[in-house]
């Protein structure tokens, strides 16, 4: 087994440690099982699609009701402005 030399303020330690106690682990193993923890959250959260996943998802949006086309960029500005302005008086 590696050994692995960790700095951290002594505050973090203290509170480590504490939590540590709480949970019926020693520091060492409570380290290792929150490093575990975190890889594991890290590897289910980035999972990729597939080429082909990718494929059958934008062909399930291209079948969506929806508008012929995206608005241009120009478009999207005069609905912003015309937003923006319908709160104010000319005055």
């Amino acid at each position: 087994m590696a050994r692995v030399q960790l700095v951290i303020p002594d505050a973090d330690k203290d509170r480590y440690v504490h939590q540590a106690r709480r949970e019926g682990m020693s520091l060492s193993a409570w380290l290792r099982a929150a490093a575990r923890d975190r890889l594991e959250k890290q590897k289910n959260s980035s999972k990729r699609m597939s080429v082909d996943e990718l494929h059958e998802f934008w062909k399930l949006c291209d079948s969506r009701k929806g508008p012929e086309r995206e608005p241009d960029w120009e478009e999207h500005l005069k609905v912003i402005n015309a937003s923006r302005m319908s709160g104010f008086t000319n005055t």
